[in-house]
């Protein structure tokens, strides 16, 4: 199987975010799916040759995930941004659980964006907990490497210096905030739904 990359031209214009900036991150991110499709058709082609238990498999194979997860959760980031975006409903089944696990939203987003303020590179993600049903606030580094295992990412804020430097220079609170402005809540509560019903009907 050959993964495409998604288009996301109907995020051009939105508030915040510079046409320059999110055309270079679209490019970027094609990049992801290209090098994960030629990887995963090198691996499959060792794996054919017998030649699994070689270094070069090993080192391929770490490199996969890399580029793999560098695909997914610019997936994630782009799909949970939309332009006039509606505001978190307040009475939705994930502003509540925010609310009673977190003290409130206000306090989840203060810590949120706290996590996305870290000094380094990589995510800010809130993931769900589906079996336990709770909500974490996460920093992968780089993309492969902070992932709570079984988790599904319901919210994901890119902190790259790629996604910000070209509008905001070393600014990032000032993109953290216009992406806080620029989220899809919507798209947000509809993965939340989709991991708990997902799991409710797991064996």
């Amino acid at each position: 199987m050959t993964y495409s990359p998604k288009n996301y031209d109907r995020l051009i214009g939105l508030q915040g975010f510079s046409d320059q900036l999110l055309k270079n991150h679209f490019t970027l991110y094609q990049g992801y799916v290209s090098n994960a499709n030629k990887l995963a058709e090198a691996l499959a082609a060792l794996s054919k040759e017998g030649k699994s238990g070689t270094p070069e498999y090993a080192e391929l194979t770490r490199r996969f995930g890399w580029e793999f997860d560098g695909m997914r959760l610019h997936e994630l980031y782009f799909g949970n941004m939309a332009e006039g975006a509606a505001p978190l409903d307040r009475g939705s089944r994930l502003a509540r659980k925010i609310a009673e696990q977190f003290g409130g939203v206000e306090n989840w987003e203060k810590e949120l964006k706290a996590v996305a303020s870290m000094r380094g590179i990589g995510w800010a993600i809130l993931s769900l907990d589906a079996e336990n049903d709770r909500l974490f606030n996460c920093w992968i580094n780089e993309h492969d490497g902070g992932h709570l295992c079984g988790t599904t990412p319901i919210l994901v804020l890119d902190v790259f210096e790629h996604a910000f430097m070209i509008d905001y220079g070393l600014q990032r609170a000032e993109y953290i905030k216009a992406f806080f402005k620029a989220v899809d809540w919507k798209a947000v509560a509809k993965r939340y739904d989709a991991a708990l019903a997902s799991r409710a009907v797991a064996p």
